[in-house]
């Protein structure tokens, strides 16, 4: 079995890397020092100058969600949904004050009906 390394971000300097996972330890980034949050095997990071973007890949991150597809070693062939812009972001949370958890909300291409895998 090959071990693919995944990507991590650091959306403060907005880049992202490719490495192998280093177990427990936090892998800081080169440029600020700050943990690299891992975003999974199928993250694509957007160019830094595009903030709009950055600010989508911050919110999906923080509530704990990764770019994954359908293998959980990030060789499906169809990637899991996550918002791109600030305007699908900004959707999702209208869905959460129903009592659906912001995470589920943000992993739904459409927060008003449930996805089936």
């Amino acid at each position: 079995m090959t071990h693919y390394k995944l990507h991590f971000a650091c959306v403060p300097c907005r880049v992202g890397f490719k490495r192998h996972p280093a177990g427990d330890r936090e892998q800081p980034c080169p440029n600020c020092g700050r943990a690299l949050v891992c975003a999974g095997h199928d993250f694509a990071p957007p160019p830094r100058r595009e903030t709009a973007a950055w600010s989508a890949v911050a919110a999906v991150l923080a509530a704990g969600l990764r770019y994954e597809g359908l293998e959980p070693c990030g060789c499906g062939k169809r990637p899991r949904f996550r918002p791109r812009r600030r305007a699908e972001v900004r959707a999702r949370p209208a869905a959460a004050r129903t009592g659906l958890p912001v995470a589920e909300a943000l992993a739904r291409r459409d927060p008003a009906t449930p996805e089936a895998d």
